[in-house]
Order: structure tokens, then C-alpha cells, then sequence
């Protein structure tokens, strides 16, 4: 029984700590701000951007602090973990933030170039921030409960933004959108009822330390519900079709965050809750993780070659990558954690930038059907050089950045020496060749044959530099970590440990009566 004097906090904050909570404090007050401010014309967008400036900048320094010193956690109100509310940052969280919030930027600029002055009134900037404090606290929440209402403040962002313009078409993907996450999000809390009824806690380093005392049915089962929360939220097979029929409905830039951020949060989870919190029951489902890796690895690719709308078949490419990130969390060694957390941070920056690029495509053609796209090689060279090389780093072609993930992964499955192992490494390979066989397909279709009879490619409008080069940023990033991967091989080093070993974390969140 612990103490009440023992169970509260006595003494305050260090002010550097305040790092870890900073990020989700910015992007609430922005999106506050820039709701006030929607009327305001282009003063909107420059407030919005120097608030994700100021968390950009924060998310560095506690990236710092943590490569330094190891996980750090901050407590809200008095009350000392479990019971109080906790956010705790490790060295994969903090790095995910970090790249949330830098292609959040990017893609804040991108959408300047396409808005015009009456639309800053649609509360776009506020829900972009909305969404980005979902995200930031979903990868820095410390407790499960929280990851679930940072997971309900995504979808309110994420639904807002879906149905922003009010296309039919939008609000069909909204309905299949929504439908599939409010699902997701029920069986998530039943999990958590189930999980603090065995437990008595949902604090994530309480948890690890009291689930492998408790029934190893009763965890498998809640396990076996969270990988189905997550697997639904993730878009892995089989509950998988609701991204390529929703995605492709906004406005390119918002597909854009959408795959490069939601899945990923995801998956992310996923990788916490089955290799971090819940070992001993990740185990026990093993086979029902491989079939489902698998699955996801060789059912995406197919979708994307038999799939003639441009932004649904990158919906695939999304889907494939989150297959690849399974292949971690179902062989969790060394090689298997770092090639998975390696890949998500190659997905947020590549399927932005893909998606990015559609938009550019579909705004030069008027089309959004591949079979009317047709010479664009000709009128803008760099676009289908952006294109291809996007292409190559998502089959993982070096020395694009989506070798190293997918390298690291390979490792994986071969050193696991048994048919589990070898399975993976063949759909590994086999998601590889269709991926790059779809892409360069879609390639060939939209750049290099002529242009069909009826349809034409327009000029790139004055302003079209923008655009482009934001988007070339990010392209840019993914072959400058290609080419350089030192420094994201150190961070894999010091962080994936972390992950299979939490001691670190434990010992950083400092639960009542305990020794922080």
C-alpha cells in the first residue's frame, strides 16, 4: 500500500523538463490561435508556421537531452506516476516527434502555394495543429489511457481535415474513414478496461512491470485486441481497405499527412504495446504476427500494380511499409527493432513526399486516372526525377533511404534461423521487386508515354516553385539518408536497446514509491 505522502510530487518541476510536454502545449495553443486568427489572411499561415518553427525546436533539444542522458519523463499535476498523468520521451519517440513535426512544416509551405486568400477561413492551420499534437503525444505519452485520447484528438484533426471542401467524394471517404477509426478506437478501450481490470494500472512502466505476473491467457487475449486496435489504425491485412478508399479523397496536401503520419502512429503503437509492454504475449502470437506481415508485404504491392487512380495506388505503397514494420515487431531482435523504427522514419518522410508529388502530377494533368496521364517527361523532367526517385527508396533500392530499413529487417528474418525467419526475408524480397514493378509501371504511364488523345499536361503555374521545391526538400532528405546513414545507425544503436531492454525507461519515469 503505498503512502500518500510517497505518491505525490513535493517538489517542482525542473524547468528543463518542461522539454518533453512543450511540443504538445505549442501546437494546442497554435491551433487555438489560428482559429481566432482564420480571418486574418496570410497572417494565419505565419503564425501557424512559427509555431511548428518553436516545435521543431523544442523536439531537437529534447532529442539532444535524450541521446544524452537516456529517457526523460515529465508529471502533470502532483500526483507521481501511476497515478498521475506522465509523458516520457525515449530516443525512437522523440526522434518520430521530431520528423512529425518537420514534415508537418514542410507540408504547411507546400499548401501556401496551392490556397488562396479565402481559404485561410476553413480552419486548415488549426487543424493541421491539432493533428500534429495528436501525433506528438501519441509518440511521447507515457500512459495507455492518454495514447487513447491523443488517438481520439487525431481523428477529430484528421476528420476535419478530410471533409475540408465538402466534396462528395470526400465525404464518402470520410464515412469509410471514420467508420473503420471509431471501431478501431472502441476495440482500443475495451483493451484498456480488460488490461487495467487484470493490471490495476495503465501506466506503461507499471505495466512492465506487473504483466508477467498476471495470467498469460488474459494478456494474450488483450494483446490479441490491441493488435487488432492498432492493426485497424495501422491499415495492415486484413483490415487494410479503408486507406487506398479514403485517402485520395482530400486535397493532395492533407493525403499527404494523412500517410505520412497516421499509419505511422499506428504501427508505432503496436511496436510499444506487443515488444515493449506486453513481451511475453507478443511471443504467444508470433504466427498470427508473421501471417500478417506476410500477408500485408505480398496483398499491398498487387493492389498498387491492378490500381489506375494515382494517390490510391500510393495508398498501397503506405500499406506495404506498414507490412515492413510488422516484420519487426513479429521477429523483435536487435536487427529486426532498428530496421522497423528505421522504417517508419524512412515512411513519414517518403510516402509525404509521394504523395506530395501526386498532387503536383494531378494539378499539371487535370487527371487523377492514370490511364489519361501520359507525357509529362517531356514538360517537367524534375517532377518525374522526383517521382522515380521516390519510387526506388519505397522497394528499397540503395542508396536510397529505404535500403538500410529493409536491409536491417533481412538481417532479422535470416539470423532467426527457422521457417518464421526465412518466411519474412522471401515476402521482404518479393514486396521489393512488385514495388518497384508498380511503381515504374505508374511511372512509365504517367512520364514517359505519350500523352492520350483528349488529354493534355498544362503549364506549371508562376508560383508552381513552391511547391516543387518543398517538395524536393524532402526528396532531398531521403537521398542525403541514403547516401549518409551514420548518423541514423548511431541513433538506432543507442535507441533500439530501449525498446528490447526498458530498464532505462522504468527507471526514468519514477513510479510512487519507487526509485526514479
Amino acid at each position: 500500500m503505498v503512502e500518500l505522502p510517497s505518491a505525490m510530487i513535493e517538489t517542482a518541476t525542473a524547468a528543463a523538463d518542461w522539454v518533453v510536454v512543450l511540443p504538445l502545449v505549442l501546437c494546442l495553443m497554435g491551433a487555438a490561435a489560428t482559429l481566432m486568427l482564420r480571418k486574418s489572411g496570410g497572417l494565419t499561415f505565419v503564425f501557424a508556421a512559427l509555431v511548428l518553427i518553436a516545435v521543431i525546436a523544442c523536439e531537437v533539444t529534447l532529442l539532444l537531452r535524450v541521446l544524452e542522458g537516456g529517457p526523460l519523463s515529465m508529471t502533470m499535476g502532483k500526483w507521481l506516476p501511476p497515478f498521475g498523468i506522465s509523458f516520457a520521451a525515449d530516443i525512437f519517440g522523440a526522434a518520430f516527434a521530431l520528423t512529425a513535426a518537420v514534415v508537418t512544416l514542410v507540408v504547411l509551405v507546400h499548401a501556401q502555394g496551392e490556397r488562396s486568400a479565402e481559404d485561410g477561413r476553413d480552419g486548415f492551420h488549426s487543424m493541421v495543429l491539432l493533428l500534429l499534437a495528436g501525433v506528438t503525444g501519441s509518440f511521447l505519452t507515457g500512459d495507455l489511457f492518454n495514447l487513447y485520447v491523443w488517438f481520439e484528438v487525431m481523428l477529430i484533426a484528421s476528420f476535419g481535415l478530410i471533409v475540408l471542401g465538402g466534396r462528395p467524394a470526400q465525404l464518402d471517404g470520410a464515412v469509410k474513414y471514420g467508420f473503420i477509426n471509431f471501431l478501431a478506437t472502441t476495440f482500443f478501450l475495451m483493451a484498456l478496461g480488460l488490461l487495467y481490470g487484470t493490471l490495476g494500472t495503465l501506466n506503461m512502466a507499471d505495466i512492465m512491470l506487473v504483466a508477467p505476473q498476471a495470467n498469460p491467457a488474459a494478456m494474450a487475449g488483450i494483446a490479441g485486441l490491441l493488435l487488432l486496435a492498432f492493426g485497424m489504425k495501422a491499415a495492415a491485412f486484413p483490415v487494410n481497405a479503408w486507406l487506398p478508399a479514403s485517402y485520395h479523397t482530400p486535397p493532395a496536401v492533407v493525403s499527404a499527412l494523412f500517410g505520412g503520419l497516421l499509419t505511422k502512429v499506428g504501427i508505432f503503437a503496436m511496436l510499444r504495446a506487443l515488444v515493449v509492454l506486453l513481451p511475453a504475449s507478443r511471443d504467444l502470437l508470433e504466427p498470427v504476427l508473421v501471417t500478417i506481415a506476410v500477408a500485408t508485404l505480398l496483398i499491398a504491392p498487387l493492389g498498387a500494380i491492378a490500381e489506375t487512380n494515382l494517390r490510391r495506388a500510393i495508398g498501397f505503397f503506405v500499406i506495404g511499409g506498414v507490412g515492413s514494420v510488422l516484420v519487426g515487431i513479429a521477429l523483435p531482435s536487435l536487427a529486426g527493432v532498428s530496421g522497423a523504427g528505421l522504417y517508419v522514419f524512412h515512411a513519414i518522410l517518403t510516402m509525404t513526399a509521394f504523395y506530395l508529388v501526386a498532387g503536383l502530377v494531378e494539378s499539371r494533368t487535370g487527371q487523377t486516372d492514370t490511364r489519361r496521364m501520359g507525357g509529362i517527361y517531356a514538360a517537367s523532367a524534375p517532377l518525374s526525377i522526383l517521382f522515380f526517385v521516390l519510387v526506388l527508396a519505397t522497394a528499397g533500392v540503395p542508396p536510397f533511404l529505404g535500403f538500410w530499413p529493409k536491409l536491417l529487417l533481412l538481417q532479422a528474418g535470416l539470423g532467426e534461423g527457422s521457417w518464421p525467419g526465412g518466411l519474412v526475408a522471401i515476402a521482404l524480397l518479393a514486396n521489393a521487386v512488385l514495388t518497384l514493378i508498380a511503381g515504374s509501371r505508374l511511372w512509365a504511364h504517367i512520364f514517359w508515354r505519350p500523352t492520350p488523345e483528349g488529354a493534355a499536361v498544362s503549364s506549371a503555374p508562376a508560383d508552381a516553385w513552391l511547391r516543387v521545391g518543398t517538395t524536393g526538400a524532402l526528396v532531398a532528405i531521403v537521398v542525403a539518408a541514403g547516401l549518409w546513414p551514420n548518423g541514423l545507425f548511431e541513433v538506432l544503436r543507442l535507441g533500439a536497446p530501449d525498446l528490447l531492454d526498458p530498464s532505462r525507461y522504468v527507471a526514468a519515469i519514477g513510479l510512487a514509491g519507487g526509485t526514479p
